[in-house]
């Protein structure tokens, strides 16, 4: 081989890594406005506009999550509740979840109560089509080491809908759940910092 051809295969193999280069570097960057993206919000002082800080309050790394006191009749509802908490403040929010012991802040609460109410009824047969599963609680957020609530709700509530006849005919169970998954991001939302 000669050494045109020698330089000639250099060259076309540096081209290619310099654009494979322009590439890389364009995915990291656009990573990195895409991981930077939740980090933006909305500041506290509305004269201060746009903020990289965190939505959520600063001074607190964890929280502990006791199951939610049921005062109904929905024997699994408390712990379907927590668990959707849980998961919820740990996928959007930057504290960790811990036992009561080791704890920054609790958040408690119970449910009150659960209602089935008719949103349409089939023309043909009168049965119910459509169904709604209300879901109503009491809950706030404290500091440990102050005992005065960050957060504090009563009567906040959360539905789920679910289609009760044929053809579709689904549980009574997916009402509850998309009830618990509604409820657990709104309490969850409810921890950010008052803008």
């Amino acid at each position: 081989m000669n050494t045109r051809a020698i330089l000639a295969r250099w060259c076309a193999a540096a081209s290619g890594a310099a654009r494979r280069g322009r590439f890389t570097a364009l995915v990291a960057a656009s990573a990195l406005v895409v991981a930077g993206a939740p980090l933006t919000g909305c500041a506290k002082d509305p004269s201060d506009g746009w903020s990289m800080q965190s939505a959520h309050p600063q001074g607190y790394r964890t929280v502990a999550v006791p199951i939610f006191e049921n005062k109904t009749y929905e024997r699994d509802i408390s712990r379907n509740l927590t668990d959707a908490i849980v998961k919820e403040i740990q996928q959007s929010t930057p504290y960790r979840v811990t036992s009561p012991a080791k704890a920054d802040t609790v958040l408690r609460g119970s449910i009150r109560h659960v209602k089935l109410r008719e949103l349409s009824k089939s023309l043909a047969t009168g049965l119910s089509e459509e169904m709604v599963m209300q879901v109503t609680v009491d809950y706030e957020w404290v500091d440990m080491r102050t005992g005065k609530p960050i957060v504090s709700r009563q009567g906040f509530s959360g539905s789920g809908t679910f289609i009760s006849s044929l053809p579709q005919t689904e549980p009574i169970d997916l009402g509850g759940f998309n009830a618990v998954q509604q409820m657990a991001a709104d309490i969850v939302a409810s921890m950010q910092a008052d803008w």
